[in-house]
């Protein structure tokens, strides 16, 4: 028995139906073996977790990468060919970088056990007739349960008797308010989780009241069962970095593999040892390989991270710092990200005036009344500091402190004496205090049902006609601009009428309140940065579409006349439909886990980087599925924090806007270092694989690479991971996800800049000829180190001149390279060295020429960058 058989939309039926179709009773309850009947045939009440993957298994996946193959080819080449220092940096960056990878992905993997985690120990269930204690995992559907405040509902229930009963939802639903719970029958079929008033779901929190309910669904067929499946069902999608540098690796290997073997026949054809242009060929190999580019990759995120939290965002998953970058479409939640997630009453009426906060005392009758009844009509307790109470309720006591309505005081002089609970049906709630041997009822609700009931009000010269219908109509205009309204009345009386709900008419009306959760001060900011860096800001939320919509043109994600899709409109649209619109639609309402999802999907089908923010159980798939998901730190969920890759502190989204330039700041220089590498590799290749055509022997040993490629891709290449944001990082477009590491010059660039190196080498080669083997193989490799020094400097930035952004902007390079001379002097002037790398000093003024000589490549850079300022060459990456 239960919903695995028969599918059934338990809202839709009353109580009786209800517990007919699960042959049970209020009453009795099951009985003790029918219970044990269907826990064997339904399975415990346990929300199950997959296969899991073990931790050596993730770890032995991380080399699966082609980019980390090519670097291992590597690595064994170095080991073959005599040089087991390479060998050791590469295999000590590929271990590590393994061992990142594996405890992202352990840390991912722990997201179903967090659901796990929120499911009640036992419950309080009437079988054969008595109140017994059941473990929660042995319930089963048609079990009576018995939910008070303060517990977690243990199952899926279908409320049969509910007593004040409110729930907090917002971790299924995204609701920010707790719910008013009903047993009556409600809505039709599709109703979003957030309306059937009539159930109660699995691992939401009872906030207030009591009530019974029937088990209608356990384990994995509950609502947050579904989610937990569609959790392990879906998968992260591969990074704009990982895609890129999958597709670099590949052409790199291919690319590195051919001219290898050209430089490998040319010297064959020249009459070099076959021995000697074997080494070379794989020294060059080895050279051209950019081993360090994991390395400065990992650094890059980690400092990234650390600084990220720092401004309250903590990084999950390190290749979430660079995702961020390339961010297209930030799809956020409303309550508490983009607004304080904290009621406050905006406007307040009372004797036919408006305000936007309760004047001081002695402010006029209606005024003074106002404010008394809000203080009094409310159950907030204050400790130090801090307000316990529903949302709603807290607004008022704020709203009355702050005007200087002490509660305390107001409730001795009006002690409560009696109160009449809120319901769904009077949508009102009523407290009763004695007054000067008479009693004052004040009463609260829906203004819709409180103005029927109001026969005058309270104005500044006392108590006057009222017009309901103007009232209704200023209400319906405060509604649609997204204000939650309260009316407040009261009435006097000398005794206490049995029932006391007859004091609910003939009100005089003390005004009206208009509430909102306001948006944060910085969010407006956060989103005009969204728009111009071509991020498009969407507000996905469980609230009521109307709320959703002001507070979206309030922050300018969306326009007056934009339109608000909900979850029951969402599910009509056909995929086809959807597709088309969903590029234009800013605000979503009132949607399910399974909608969530399907937005993101159509967002990515069209090309789009999607970010998505949450909290909820509910957002867990979403934040898995997407590009980049973000959790709440304060107010999230251990479900949404496992499964997202970074979490707001702060649950700020205006944190998130600043992790999208710090993730293009890290992007920009992976760019630089991957041109400057490049590069000095092309290079490389270019003066080996020349200067046998222009009838000169081979310039360089294998030694004389690999201490090349050793000092100049090392320190500069990891200092280059401290460079500063470029000028307007957030003025331009995101750069497509699917678009070349190469694009905008970036090939052109190592192409001729690598060309420029290799002749100014050869060229001082051939200067330096008639002095000796030894003189001029040192000339080329002094040469071919400084020119890569002088280039590291010029390409710190794509297009500002390196005299504007100044050498003391990132020390670090500045150091690397002084390091790196130093290095240089030393291979050349050492005596001990001069045998082992097969060079000779040199005279200060040929050394001189030699620096000079380098420095051509830094005036030629900036010679192209000024170009590129100009709009004469092709666009940058700075642009894209």
């Amino acid at each position: 028995m239960g919903v695995r058989d028969a599918p059934v939309f338990w809202h839709c039926l009353t109580p009786e139906e209800a517990l007919a179709r699960l042959a049970t009773s209020v009453e009795r309850g099951l009985s003790s073996g029918e219970a044990a009947e269907r826990l064997e045939h339904q399975g415990p009440n346990v929300i199950t977790e997959g296969a899991q993957r073990s931790l050596l298994r993730m770890f032995a996946g991380q080399f699966a990468d082609f980019m980390i193959l090519v670097l291992l080819a590597a690595a064994l080449i170095s080991g073959i060919i005599g040089e087991p220092q390479d060998t050791i940096a590469i295999l000590v960056i590929v271990v590590l970088n393994a061992i990142i990878g594996a405890v992202q992905e352990y840390r991912a993997e722990r997201a179903v056990a967090a659901l796990r985690r929120m499911a009640a120990p036992v419950s309080r269930v009437r079988r054969d007739g008595a109140l017994l204690t059941c473990p929660a995992q042995e319930l089963v559907p048609g079990d009576l349960v018995l939910l008070e405040a303060g517990g977690l509902a243990p199952a899926d229930l279908r409320l049969v008797d509910a007593a004040d009963l409110q729930a907090d939802e917002s971790a299924l639903t995204g609701e920010a308010h707790a719910v008013v719970k009903t047993v009556q029958r409600v809505g039709h079929a599709d109703l979003p989780l957030g309306d059937r008033r009539n159930m109660v779901f699995k691992g939401t929190t009872l906030t207030r009241g009591r009530g019974t309910g029937v088990v209608v669904a356990t384990g994995m067929d509950t609502e947050i069962g579904r989610i937990a499946e569609l959790l392990s069902s879906e998968t992260g999608v591969r990074t704009p970095l990982q895609q890129r540098l999958a597709r670099f690796g590949r052409y790199l290997a291919l690319a590195v593999l051919a001219i290898c073997a050209v430089v490998f026949a040319a010297g064959l054809l020249q009459g070099q040892p076959p021995v000697l242009m074997f080494l070379t060929a794989v020294s060059l190999a080895v050279a051209a390989i950019p081993e360090a580019l994991p390395a400065v990759i990992t650094v890059s995120l980690a400092f990234g991270a650390r600084k990220l939290s720092r401004r309250n965002a903590l990084v999950r998953r390190l290749p979430a710092v660079e995702t961020l970058g390339a961010v297209t479409f930030i799809c956020s939640d409303k309550t508490g990200t983009l607004t304080q997630n904290r009621m406050t009453a905006e406007l307040l009426y009372a004797g036919g005036d408006q305000k936007e906060r309760l004047p001081g005392a002695e402010a006029g009758a209606p005024w003074d009344a106002l404010g008394l009844a809000l203080a009094l009509s409310n159950d907030v307790v204050r400790q130090g500091r801090h307000l316990t109470g529903d949302p709603t309720e807290v607004a008022l006591y704020r709203t009355a402190a702050d005007a200087g309505v002490d509660k305390a005081a107001a409730e001795q002089r009006f002690p409560r004496v009696a109160e009449i609970a809120f319901d769904s049906e009077r949508k009102l709630m009523t407290t009763l205090h004695a007054d000067q041997g008479g009693f004052l009822a004040l009463v609260k609700g829906a203004p819709e049902a409180l103005l029927p009931r109001c026969r005058d009000i309270l104005g500044a010269q006392g108590v006057e006609p009222l017009a309901a219908d103007r009232l209704l109509g200023e209400v319906h205009t405060l509604a649609a601009t997204g204000y939650r309204i309260l009316a407040m009345a009261q009435r006097r009386s000398a005794t206490l009428p049995e029932p006391l709900t007859c004091l609910e008419s003939d009100l005089t009306l003390l005004g009206l309140i208009a509430l909102i959760d306001p948006p944060r001060p910085e969010a407006a900011q956060a989103v005009a940065d969204c728009r111009s860096a071509g991020i498009t800001p969407v507000m996905i939320t469980g609230d009521h579409p109307g709320t959703a919509r002001a507070v979206a043109v309030r922050l300018g994600i969306a326009e007056d006349g934009d339109g608000v899709i909900d979850g029951q409109e969402l599910d009509r649209l056909s995929d086809a439909k959807f597709a088309r619109r969903v590029r234009d639609v800013r605000v979503y309402a009132r949607v399910s886990p399974e909608q969530k999802i399907r937005i993101v999907k159509a967002l990515q089908e069209q090309g789009q980087f999607v970010a998505m923010t949450g909290d909820g159980v509910n957002d867990a798939p979403a934040l898995r599925r997407a590009g980049i998901g973000v959790a709440m730190g304060k107010k999230g969920t251990d479900v949404a924090r496992e499964a997202a890759d970074m979490v707001l502190l702060d649950d700020n989204f205006a944190t998130i806007v600043g992790a999208v330039r710090e993730g293009r700041r890290i992007f920009d220089n992976i760019r630089k270092f991957i041109k400057y590498t490049m590069t000095s590799n092309s290079g490389e290749i270019w003066t080996l694989f020349l200067a046998p055509f222009l009838g000169l022997p081979v310039p360089l040993l294998p030694i004389h690479i690999l201490w090349i490629n050793l000092v100049t891709d090392g320190l500069p290449g990891l200092a280059m991971t401290a460079e500063p944001a470029e000028p307007g990082i957030m003025q331009r477009p995101p750069r497509p996800p699917d678009e070349s590491i190469f694009a905008h010059g970036l090939w052109q660039h190592i192409l001729w800049v690598g060309l420029l190196i290799g002749g100014l080498s050869i060229a001082s080669q051939a200067w330096a000829y008639a002095r000796g083997v030894e003189y001029w193989q040192t000339v080329v490799f002094t040469v071919l180190t400084i020119s890569q020094l002088f280039h590291s400097l010029a390409v710190r930035s794509e297009q500002v001149s390196l005299w504007r952004i100044g050498l003391t902007s990132n020390l670090p390079i500045l150091g690397a390279v002084l390091i790196t001379v130093v290095l240089q002097l030393a291979v050349i002037y050492t005596p001990a060295l001069n045998p082992i790398f097969k060079t000779q000093p040199l005279p200060l003024f040929d050394l001189a020429v030699c620096f000079a000589v380098s420095a051509l490549v830094l005036a030629a850079v900036e010679l192209e960058k000024a170009l590129v300022r100009r709009g004469w060459l092709y666009r940058t990456g700075s642009e894209s």
